[in-house]
């Protein structure tokens, strides 16, 4: 191909009467003479002047909606309104038709419903361009902040044979004929036939993996896919989305708190200084959309005071218990308009309940701590019983403003009596997870970690309302297209 130069670069320029060629896709064509192309390379379109009268007719035809081209021509300062560049074109070449009465994403606002159905084009609009520059800038930073400490990026398994979260909402893994597996006697179906010669399926955690890891590097972190076969049909859940999980070896719950705040701050901070464009556009999308809804609906805040608001403070730690007492002596909870009304101490708190601790009582980000024992996994470090007699894990979640619990971890169960009997309590076979207890076995050490739905990081920081819209190809129930 000819060399190209990017619709970023062009629209910065500052040399100008020079000849360029630019390819894209055409956004626009307007008098049969004004073309807006995109390349992809940022929001902005760039507008390609074309001299129609001694343009060839049958081309002009070929210019529509969607349509690749490439443009030879010079750059010019404009002289229009809403733009600073114009490139006059000496010729035009069309790489790929677009029929303008099949091609679905006409110049005009389309809804996020619509477009999911559409999910193989919808990169092409604005607002999935920012989305996804956004999730890219966030990823990098991840991958940033935990290189720039010293941590080892560990690829832990996509198939697993076992249940980290033991939750048993698992999408299994067979090589098997559905219509006529192999039996044992008892009528169960023979998974030693199988390829990995036992039951096995796709991960939920790679925790259980990078607990191992840490025991010899340290501190480690995964980024991967993750898969929970959880029939919920919500804003905030999907049957496939990726998740940061560091452990780190020789740390307890208070330095697992710090490092998760440290890395949301650093991220965050990353994405405003790196996607401002972006993030100015999300800003006003969401200004406008909130418009349309009630007062008492609308948000306290704008996206960009929503993201400084992260910054700004230093996150509220409390334990499950103060958490408790908040709660049920609140308004909401007094007048029942809590959906979940919090009677006792167990209970298991609900995204209502976390963001009433967030964005109205302690007006910061929160995180709590010393969860009720029985709400929580096998696998959490188990603290002396309080006052009362009450079991507690070295728990922590993290509460955002808009979302809830934007990161859930643990100090881990080191002792390897302790974690024996919780498994036993349980009923998770140890035959099973006998190459995890052996980190309990062979030099055992307190250690710490904690899991963020990297989905739930990019909703906040993109400021959409449904989690379908901030990963390319979503996967939910009833739903595999693409």
């Amino acid at each position: 191909m000819i060399h190209r130069e990017k619709v970023k670069s062009l629209l910065e320029t500052e040399e100008f009467n020079r000849e360029v060629t630019v390819m894209g896709w055409v956004r626009t064509f307007r008098n049969n003479q004004f073309i807006a192309i995109n390349d992809g390379s940022c929001m902005g379109n760039i507008q390609v002047v074309v001299d129609f009268n001694h343009t060839d007719e049958a081309l002009l035809k070929r210019i529509t909606t969607g349509a690749a081209i490439a443009v030879n021509g010079i750059i010019v300062e404009s002289v229009g309104k809403g733009q600073r560049v114009d490139i006059k074109a000496t010729s035009i070449e069309i790489l790929g038709d677009s029929d303008p009465e099949k091609f679905p994403l006409q110049p005009k606002k389309h809804s996020l419903e619509f477009l999911r159905e559409i999910a193989h084009l919808r990169f092409r609009t604005n607002t999935f361009n920012a989305i996804f520059k956004v999730r890219h800038a966030l990823a990098f930073a991840i991958h940033q902040f935990y290189n720039e400490r010293g941590f080892v990026y560990m690829h832990t398994p996509i198939i697993t044979a076992s249940d980290a979260e033991g939750a048993g909402e698992m999408f299994r893994v067979t090589t098997l004929d559905l219509e006529n597996p192999p039996r044992t006697e008892d009528g169960k179906v023979d998974f030693s036939e199988d390829f990995f010669a036992r039951s096995t399926n796709l991960t939920v955690s790679g925790q259980l993996e990078g607990e191992l890891a840490a025991m010899a590097f340290g501190q480690i972190y995964t980024f991967g896919p993750t898969f929970r076969a959880e029939n919920s049909n919500t804003t905030r859940h999907l049957a496939e989305f990726w998740m940061v999980e560091p452990e780190v070896a020789f740390a307890d719950l208070e330095d697992n708190m710090q490092l998760a705040e440290d890395m949301l701050k650093y991220v965050i901070r990353y994405a405003l200084d790196n996607c401002a464009t972006e993030i100015d556009f999300l800003n006003n999308r969401l200004l406008e959309e909130e418009k349309s809804k009630p007062q008492n609906e609308r948000s306290e805040m704008s996206l960009i005071e929503k993201l400084n608001f992260c910054l700004d403070n230093d996150f509220e730690r409390l334990t499950y218990t103060e958490a408790i007492k908040i709660l049920k002596s609140s308004k909401p909870n007094q007048k029942k308009q809590f959906k979940y009304l919090i009677d006792e101490w167990g209970a298991d708190l609900q995204s209502e309940h976390e963001r009433y601790l967030v964005e109205k009582h302690f007006k910061k980000p929160v995180i709590l701590t010393d969860y009720p024992a029985d709400i929580k996994s096998f696998y959490m470090r188990q603290n002396e019983p309080d006052e009362v007699g009450r079991k507690t894990v070295a728990a922590m979640d993290i509460l955002f403003p808009g979302i809830g619990e934007m990161v859930g971890g643990s100090q881990r169960e080191e002792r390897m009596d302790k974690l024996v009997a919780r498994m036993e309590e349980l009923n998770i076979p140890q035959e099973e997870l006998w190459w995890f207890l052996d980190t309990r076995r062979f030099g055992s050490a307190p250690h710490s970690g904690f899991g963020l739905g990297f989905e739930r990081l990019v909703l906040f920081v993109s400021g959409m309302t449904n989690i379908r819209d901030v990963i390319a190809f979503p996967r939910f129930p009833k739903n595999a297209e693409f």
